[in-house]
């Protein structure tokens, strides 16, 4: 069983890393914040194996602030240390601010020679990351990250500031931080060496405005942002974790007939649209077909009949479906089709097309699948 300490545990990268710990094998978790006392300070010191030092200032009231909060507190650590003997090893989340002039960046620095003097005295293991501007889920909005206040404030259209759009920023994911440091637990180097995380990403403040709008913006035209690269994918997770608690859902506008109700779900220019619909006894949809869309249907509940004609060709292709069965029909170009409810109750089902609607260019041609007898 290895004792772990994290120092800062009620910060962004604290919460992250303390869920992660929580799934390895063989870990116990003791943790600081700013609220422990010097007696369980002392005590925790006493027992940690490996120490996440994560306490720090960042957002002070007076520059002199961040000596104590940054260096003091490190220098502290290393004094309580060596006072009682021990010499765990230490992962210390710096900044890349270390390397230049001013004061949170001076007072981080300083806390990194504290931990090389007592990682040289003691022979003791330490791991200095110097972060760059870190994103995820739990970061605290309108304090020190501006991808945490877009997120927030956009979610609830609230405004923003974008001082520079020019400006570029490093940004950092918080799982790609928290999976570095999950890595220390099981490595083991001497002395002091300065670990680099690979992934990070460059943007500039008018497009990473633009892109969490777009997020916002999905909602109502349900055209889903392009999440292929790295970077969306992790921004768009972002953001979604400052949805208000009371604004997690929202409707789809449904058009309604005699037939049932339809409703269009997601939509996107490289993968195409979904859309459900909720179709009666009795009744029948489609009777068309398209020359390069494509589609598939999945029935979810109810019974149905797809039907299938080359408009070439006089021959009916029947397809029973039942939702019971979950399976996937696809509707190739050149094929009038239909479906029909041949159930007693309500059949749902689930479309896929290839290509988003274009009003101007349908791609859909109305042709009875059933000829009409002479």
């Amino acid at each position: 069983m290895k004792t772990v300490l994290v120092t800062g545990s009620a910060g962004f990268v604290g919460r992250n890393l303390k869920e992660a710990l929580q799934r390895q094998p063989e870990i116990r978790i003791l943790t600081l914040d700013r609220q422990s006392s010097d007696a369980q300070w002392s005590a925790a010191l006493n027992e940690a194996d490996l120490i996440y030092h994560l306490a720090g200032t960042n957002r002070p009231k007076c520059e002199d602030e961040f000596l104590s909060g940054n260096a003091g507190v490190t220098r502290e650590l290393c004094a309580k240390l060596t006072a009682c003997g021990r010499r765990p090893k230490i992962v210390f989340a710096s900044s890349i601010q270390a390397a230049c002039d001013n004061a949170y960046g001076a007072s981080k620095r300083a806390a990194e020679t504290a931990l090389e003097q007592f990682a040289a005295a003691t022979g003791a293991e330490a791991a200095i990351y110097r972060l760059p501007n870190l994103f995820g889920k739990w970061c605290r909005p309108n304090y020190n990250s501006v991808v945490a206040t877009f997120c927030h404030n956009i979610a609830r259209d609230l405004p923003i500031q974008v001082s520079d759009p020019a400006r570029e920023l490093e940004l950092l994911y918080i799982d790609d931080v928290v999976a570095a440091f999950i890595h220390e637990l099981t490595t083991g180097r001497p002395g002091v060496i300065y670990p680099q995380i690979t992934g990070s990403h460059r943007v500039s403040l008018g497009v990473l405005a633009t892109m969490i709008q777009s997020f916002r913006d999905s909602r109502r035209t349900l055209m889903m942002p392009d999440l292929s690269g790295g970077f969306a994918k992790k921004l768009y997770a972002a953001y979604v974790s400052y949805l208000p608690e009371d604004g997690f859902a929202y409707p789809l506008e449904q058009r309604t007939d005699n037939r049932g109700c339809l409703a269009e779900f997601l939509k996107s220019s490289p993968f195409g649209q979904v859309f459900v619909s909720r179709t009666k006894p009795g009744v029948t949809r489609g009777d068309h077909y398209h020359h390069t869309k494509a589609e598939r249907f999945l029935v979810l509940e109810g019974d149905a009949i797809i039907r299938f004609r080359h408009i070439e060709r006089d021959a009916v292709i029947e397809y029973p479906i039942s939702g019971r069965d979950l399976k996937v029909v696809d509707i190739p170009p050149g094929y009038t089709h239909s479906i029909e409810n041949v159930g007693t109750g309500e059949m749902v089902v689930l479309f896929w097309a290839s290509e988003v609607f274009d009003p101007q260019r349908p791609d859909t041609y109305f042709l009875p699948v059933q000829r009409t007898a002479a």
